[in-house]
């Protein structure tokens, strides 16, 4: 798998360290990998607007000018496919990654196991984010990219499909279930949710990363937890 990663920690010492990690994974794991290190928020900034094609960013969180979190919403405002790993010395700042749909944390100072981990999960991510959904809309074929779907709903005999467009098409919930992944969660029998735009679940709705607000059975809401927490 060809990946391009981006180290940015101000941090010499720490950069290379995990620069080196970074390509002692790849060569373990059989990867090609073109790695890029940035000693600020800024430069990363500077450069990434020419070209925003990184798959995985292992982003510092506490640097001199702008921080790592400013920098990650930053990136998130066109950006919601590269992988986001945080590396903080401070678990506290651990809550702010929802914000920006962080996949983890490392915790400074890091081991070798626990980045080789992290970076598998990056790249079973980044394969998943290759799928698409083939819909057929009045003859025309309709590619859907599957990461992007937040949710969908059905009405009668037909199904909406939520991303970022609403598509409508005659078909089964239990049908499109079939075409998904491990993402979705069956809600009841009138809904499919993505559990990764999840933010925010109580006992009668739950919230997604835009705003969004979905009744759901009271009796669903121990389920959904467990489908969150295993979600890979």
């Amino acid at each position: 798998m060809e990946l391009k990663v981006a180290v940015c920690d101000d941090s010499h010492a720490d950069r290379q360290y995990i620069a080196d990690m970074a390509k002692d994974w790849a060569a373990a794991r059989g990867h090609a990998l073109q790695l890029s290190c940035f000693p600020s928020a800024e430069n990363f900034l500077f450069l990434y607007e020419e070209k925003k094609d990184y798959d995985i960013l292992l982003l510092d969180i506490e640097m001199e000018g702008m921080d790592g979190v400013t920098m990650a919403k930053k990136l998130r405002e066109d950006d919601d496919l590269v992988q986001i790993i945080f590396i903080t010395g401070y678990s506290e700042y651990i809550a702010e990654g929802y914000e920006v749909a962080a996949l983890h944390y490392l915790v400074k100072p890091i081991k070798e196991d626990k980045l080789f981990s992290v970076l598998d999960r990056a790249c079973e991510k980044i394969k998943k984010n290759e799928t698409v959904l083939n819909l057929n809309l009045g003859g025309e074929l309709v590619r859907i990219p599957i990461y992007q779907i937040r949710y969908a709903e059905v009405y009668r005999n037909y199904v909406t499909i939520h991303g970022k467009e609403a598509y409508t098409l005659k078909m089964t919930l239990a049908d499109l279930e079939k075409q998904l992944d491990d993402r979705f969660y069956r809600v009841g029998r009138s809904m499919l949710v993505n559990l990764t735009e999840i933010t925010r679940v109580t006992k009668t709705e739950v919230k997604l990363a835009d705003g969004t607000s979905l009744p759901f059975p009271r009796d669903a809401y121990e389920g959904l937890n467990r489908a969150i927490i295993q979600l890979k």
